[in-house]
């Protein structure tokens, strides 16, 4: 299974070289090339799964570090940049690694490899599985914990980790994991994906408004415009009237 990819730079020659190093190599697939963050936008919107990014980190309109502040769950993110200085920030939005330009191959592709690792550990470590008693084992704080599926009232996204909220329990687990893997992984299970950042349990549900829904315990969520058609037919299906 390839790394679905997106190239992003407002230098021509620069993207091309990125573009064409994530070609050459083998587990990497390239999406599409993108001059600014507006078309990386629309490049996402276009394409349901992204894996990774590769981008420059100073580009006019709206900088790499910015982009990437604004996607939800943002995929395994590479910074690309002329100037060193830029390195600690990058670390801040938990970028997978960091090269300063120019660099040539071996550069990128040590970079990519731990894009691999850590690409491989989420899709294989922090989740091992649902078993046929409905539970899941996530790793966290160095160790891997078992939880009942029922006992999740509902999972937020917080960049490239999430928050699984328990009915009985006050703090959340936190898990570095994608949310399209643990919505595939729920929505077999009485589970729906409201928002861009919340999953919830329908068996939690206590009231639904127009833009809102409200979970056991008080707890309020909103519905994203994208999600609400899905969620409204879920509603219809289980309304009962004369």
């Amino acid at each position: 299974m390839k790394i679905r990819c997106l190239a992003i730079d407002d230098e021509p020659l620069a993207l091309q070289q990125l573009a064409a190093y994530i070609e050459r190599t083998p587990f990497l697939q390239l999406v599409a090339s993108c001059h600014s963050a507006l078309e990386a936008v629309e490049a996402m919107a276009q394409n349901e799964t992204i894996d990774a990014i590769f981008i420059d980190i100073n580009m006019p309109d709206m900088s790499g570090l910015d982009f990437v502040k604004s996607i939800p769950s943002p995929p395994l993110i590479v910074f690309t940049t002329a100037y060193e200085e830029y390195a600690i920030d990058s670390y801040k939005v938990s970028a997978v690694d960091y090269l300063l330009k120019p660099f040539g191959y071996d550069e990128f592709n040590r970079a990519a490899l731990k894009v691999q690792e850590r690409y491989m550990s989420q899709r294989t470590a922090q989740v091992s599985g649902v078993d046929t008693d409905d539970s899941l084992f996530l790793k966290t704080d160095y160790k891997i914990v078992r939880v009942n599926v029922g006992d999740i009232s509902h999972v937020e996204a917080m960049s490239e980790y999430l928050r699984i909220y328990l009915s009985d329990e006050r703090k959340p687990i936190i898990v570095l994991l994608s949310m399209k893997r643990m919505e595939e992984r729920l929505s077999k299970v009485g589970f729906m994906r409201v928002h861009r950042s919340y999953i919830i349990n329908l068996k939690k549900i206590a009231e639904v408004s127009k833009s809102r829904i409200l979970l056991d315990g008080n707890i309020d969520i909103p519905i994203g415009d994208s999600y609400r058609e899905d969620f409204n037919n879920y509603i219809n299906s289980k309304f009962l009237s004369k």
